[in-house]
């Protein structure tokens, strides 16, 4: 295969945009494994107290991931994440206040490979989050199982990111207003659909967020991001081939999904780990005022449900032009 090697003449700004991206995805894929090493490593050291230290933080703050993390705002809005932003770049597109006194579910979608727009609108303010909906304090919910990883787990949190289950989401909203959960419905499951050019949105079974608003009387907002699924190239695993039967069997195992992808290097545009410059615009869509209610029927489950995706799909149908998306193509509700 041919190397496309990038220039050496190219600007400082764009070398400090890759060398923060970089940083980025290493932290998403690596720094974990890396931690949990670190930890257990410095315990047959001549350093093992810092260890022994840490495991005695860990058990007295074992619960604070679950009641509404550590979130850092000094952190979320260091200029380096605007390098991050340009390099994309990623866009927060803005249709409708939302009111600060009330609590919010944001349905984010797709999921991509690697969440970078929901990273970026949302755990940093990069794109002006706060301008856009001031008195908002947005957390990104993620998997609980990187709560786990010692050292890691409070350095997501400094970002705003909190676990993924029912407990710490309800938390959030049971407080007073100006709380938005964001949540990648689609999860580990649609990662696997993350093809550039695709719109499969796992949806049509995927009730609990919706059940969850309903009992906190939280607002449900549709949010669609373009662009989402460009940045990365994923190997061929269509539904039914053996790849995404071993990919799905192992995501029901291990609770994280495994897509074979690739896109760009560090220093070379043919192959790697890098994701490609290709620009995400994340575009929030109106609020769905929904109305406390503990203890909805079946009924009136699936009928906010169904409006949701309604929302979602008119959503998508209104901006698509604006970003170059063919008009024969529409969302796939899966």
């Amino acid at each position: 295969m041919k190397r496309h090697f990038a220039p050496w003449d190219l600007p400082v700004h764009r070398r400090l945009q890759t060398t923060v991206v970089l940083l980025w995805v290493f932290s998403f894929l690596g720094l974990a494994p890396t931690c949990i090493f670190l930890f257990f490593y410095l315990l047959f050291t001549r350093f093992w107290l810092i260890s022994v230290l840490y495991a005695i933080w860990w058990f007295l703050d074992y619960d604070t991931p679950g009641r509404g993390g550590r979130k850092v705002p000094g952190l979320c809005a260091l200029k380096l994440w605007e390098y991050m932003r340009d390099y994309f770049p990623i866009k927060l597109v803005k249709t409708a206040d939302l009111d600060p006194k009330h609590n919010y579910v944001l349905g984010f979608h797709p999921h991509g490979v690697l969440v970078a727009g929901a990273f970026t609108n949302f755990c940093t303010e990069a794109t002006g989050f706060q301008q856009l909906y001031p008195g908002l304090s947005s957390y990104l919910l993620m998997l609980p199982l990187w709560f786990r990883a010692p050292f890691f787990r409070d350095y997501i949190m400094c970002a705003g990111l909190v676990p993924s289950d029912k407990e710490s989401a309800s938390y959030l909203l049971e407080r007073k207003g100006g709380n938005a959960v964001v949540i990648a419905v689609g999860g580990a499951p649609e990662a696997l659909d993350a093809h550039p050019g695709t719109y499969n949105v796992v949806l049509a079974q995927k009730k609990g967020f919706i059940k969850l608003a309903m009992e906190h009387g939280a607002h449900l907002v549709p949010i669609f991001s373009f662009g989402e699924n460009d940045v990365y190239e994923q190997v061929e695993n269509r539904r039914g081939t053996w790849l995404r039967w071993m990919q799905e069997r192992l995501q029901r195992v291990m609770g994280v999904s495994l897509p074979l992808f690739h896109a760009r290097g560090i220093f070379q545009y043919s192959f790697g780990l890098m994701p490609f410059r290709k620009p995400i615009n994340t575009v929030v869509g109106r609020p769905i005022k929904v109305t406390k209610n503990q203890k909805p029927t079946a009924e009136e489950l699936n009928a906010l449900h169904q409006l949701y995706m309604d929302e979602l799909s008119n959503l998508f149908e209104e901006h698509k032009g604006n970003y170059g998306v063919d008009e024969d193509l529409h969302l796939n509700f899966v």
